[in-house]
């Protein structure tokens, strides 16, 4: 984690550009716990990252939508424009912040 940034605030930024990279600028929460965990040691239920994905989608950067038991977030130009250091989304971390 990058000094002076909660885990979720840098959570919040990974899951804005794991959203970017994928064909349909979206992923479930089930396949997002898991790359949390395997790509960044983040080790959190499926619930926690869903509530990542309702603050995302509370500040506009995403949207939400809920399919069987898990939910289905989308990146929207607002989490797009965060990405591209347009903006700064308040509770996510900066892209500046963090090294590649």
């Amino acid at each position: 984690m990058t000094r002076g940034f909660s885990m979720e605030e840098e959570a919040r930024l990974v899951i804005l550009k794991e959203l970017a990279k994928e064909d349909n600028k979206a992923m479930s929460s089930s396949r997002m716990q898991g790359f949390l965990l395997t790509g960044f040691l983040i080790d959190k239920s499926r619930e926690w990252v869903e509530a990542q994905y309702q603050y995302l989608k509370d500040m506009g950067a995403v949207s939400v939508i809920a399919r069987d038991t898990v939910k289905i977030a989308r990146l929207e130009a607002r989490g797009q424009h965060h990405l591209s250091g347009l903006i700064n989304i308040p509770g996510v971390m900066p892209v500046s912040a963090r090294p590649e």
